[in-house]
């Protein structure tokens, strides 16, 4: 793609706004540890939300929705969207609970739920695990997408691509280190308007490349044709659910997303009970009632606003490039491309300068989150525990910097961002449900979740490379989920049972401090008398299926209309509204005095 020096402008401005912005924050960010991962406490609700948000539209998202689009139909966005359950389940039961946690990081959790070695062991472990293979992971697929993005516009190698990204990570790592969250958070809020901005505008010069919405459609339905013509099956790619015979997405495998994948798998960003970069957030925001509308603002921008430019795109690849031997060998190239073909060339320096944005928005929340982990949890509970606040801080730097220099190693071994994706669920299937009941039941210990954790990837490696049930084909992952979450559920509810519980002055103490709902923790709750019962279970219960309900008709809403299908469209978004409005309500007349300040 050519660059005229306008477009380089534009690039070099961008990056020396965001450097702006590091040096601006520093004194906010390096008085201590604290400050430096979560922001002193003192982040509002928009501020935390936005940022999540900006952190899961990373460089990768648009290019792994064109590969699951081109592979699966717009149903094939089901993979991520059925974290819909678990998100909301994170509003409306989980992020008060953090809140209340009082922790650095969603492992600290670990030494105030359980006691002892098995709980320090448990704190270390994750800490190493999230912090190293599966940050890597997440880094690498971040590092990919760019590479992709770089040698098609920039026309270089792979080897080239990776320095440059390289050069990028390096500034977003001295934008990290500078102002550590709080330089994050703005970023990402100045970054999310961008990468929004131009993903629409290319979403629109794309379609009216193919001759409008009219013109899509009628290829998308040459397309079905032919497919089903040539599986014997049935279903459209425009279809938002799969038919029980789509020739797009199994029926099995559509079910598990909907059934099992959301309650059962940790992954970034839809962590089941919360965590991960989200619980960062959380931990940041200024009290309860910020941390709720945080988590809230955050999926509704994430699952409701945020896809349909990207499957348009994705839709007009298919269209441009069906019977191109390259385009169906990498269909994630295929978003590039039609950017290369459709974007006006006064806009390509500002698209640049988005998929910069989206590229360093999750590279700086990766690296600090990574970070966050291997200092807190690992250096300094373990190795060195009494040094001043200056000296983890720096550690923290450092450690920011390898892990930018270790990622740049695994992206080059990498070929799939959606395979990526997927290998990722499997390696996490079956371990959510402990992350779900640890807070609400208290027979749950320690070696519960390390249970779970080593069943689950060692079931996983082998389903996937033994007997390969993996991310290449849809319905194999499904049952690759499925085994796993099975296989894993029974090891740890067998360990949990084998098992001696948390002493009892363990469990008073966090009953105290996180005050969960007493049903399942009635033997302590009887002894803690000072505590008054929370009995706000139906409460968010019913929240909780209006949330979801908001996210989904909202979701189809929105996308009706874009396919001209207008009556179904306005019903749906005004349910949607009806869905937002009982939710209010509810908060405003006694949501609120559940939460403390």
């Amino acid at each position: 793609m050519q660059l005229t020096a306008i477009d380089w402008t534009i690039i070099a401005a961008y990056f020396l706004f965001n450097l702006a912005i590091g040096l601006f924050y520093r004194k906010k960010a390096t008085g201590s540890v604290n400050d430096y991962f979560i922001s002193g406490r003192r982040v509002s609700w928009w501020l935390a939300g936005t940022s999540m948000v900006a952190t899961t539209f990373a460089a990768d998202t648009p290019l792994a929705v064109t590969g699951l689009v081109a592979r699966n139909g717009i149903a094939g966005n089901w993979i991520w969207w059925c974290m819909v359950f678990s998100g909301m389940l994170t509003v409306f039961f989980y992020a008060k609970l953090w809140r209340r946690a009082g922790v650095m990081t969603d492992v600290e959790f670990a030494e105030i739920r359980y006691a002892g070695k098995p709980a320090a062991f448990l704190r270390g472990f994750r800490a190493l695990y999230l912090g190293l293979p599966v940050n890597l992971i997440i880094l690498g697929w971040v590092n990919l997408a760019m590479i992709k993005i770089l040698t098609l516009i920039l026309d270089v190698d792979k080897i080239h691509a990776i320095v440059i990204c390289l050069a990028i990570m390096a500034l977003t790592a001295s934008i990290s280190t500078l102002s550590g969250l709080w330089g994050v958070l703005v970023m990402d809020l100045f970054q999310f308007v961008l990468k929004m901005g131009m993903v629409i505008a290319l979403a629109v010069f794309a379609v009216q490349a193919v001759g409008g919405m009219s013109g899509l459609k009628a290829h998308l339905a040459q397309i079905d044709i032919a497919r089903n013509a040539t599986g014997g099956a049935t279903g459209s790619v425009m279809s938002f659910t799969p038919d029980l015979n789509s020739a797009w997405m199994p029926m099995i495998t559509f079910l598990v997303y909907i059934a099992v994948n959301w309650w059962a798998t940790w992954y970034p960003g839809a962590e089941p009970g919360g965590g991960g970069y989200v619980a960062q957030r959380i931990f940041s925001a200024k009290d309860e009632k910020h941390s709720l509308l945080a988590t809230f603002w955050f999926n509704i921008a994430h699952f409701a606003i945020r896809p349909w430019p990207w499957i348009l795109v994705a839709l007009v690849a298919m269209v441009r490039f069906h019977n191109d031997p390259a385009f169906m060998h990498d269909p994630e190239s295929g978003y590039i491309r039609i950017m290369l073909l459709d974007l006006p060339v006064s806009l390509r320096g500002l698209m640049v300068a988005a998929f910069a944005a989206a590229y360093m928005s999750t590279i700086g929340t990766q690296l600090n989150w990574g970070a966050s982990y291997l200092v807190n949890d690992v250096y300094r509970r373990f190795l060195m525990q009494k040094q001043t606040e200056e000296h983890y801080v720096v550690i923290s730097q450092i450690t920011t910097v390898i892990l930018m220099l270790l990622s740049a190693v695994v992206s080059f071994y990498m070929d799939s961002i959606a395979n990526a994706w997927k290998f990722l669920i499997m390696l996490g299937a079956g371990t959510g449900l402990v992350y779900i009941l640890r807070w609400f039941w208290w027979r749950i210990n320690a070696w519960s979740e390390v249970s779970a954790l080593l069943g689950a990837f060692v079931t996983s490696l082998v389903l996937q490379f033994v007997f390969k049930l993996n991310g290449d084909e849809a319905e194999p992952f499904a049952y690759g989920v499925l085994i796993t979450t099975g296989v894993t559920t029974v090891i740890w509810l067998v360990t949990t049972w084998l098992t001696r519980p948390e002493p009892e002055s363990v469990l008073l103490a966090f009953y105290r401090r996180v005050r969960p709902s007493a049903r399942l923790w009635k033997p302590v709750a009887e002894k803690a008398r000072d505590i008054k019962p929370q009995k706000d279970g139906l409460f968010n219960l019913l929240n909780w299926i209006l949330g979801c309900a908001l996210i989904y008709l909202a979701l189809f809403g929105v996308g009706h209309l874009i396919f001209a299908r207008w009556t179904l469209g306005g019903l749906f978004l005004a349910l949607a509204a009806l869905a937002f409005i009982w939710i209010y309500r509810n908060l405003s007349v006694k949501g609120w005095e559940t939460l403390s300040r």
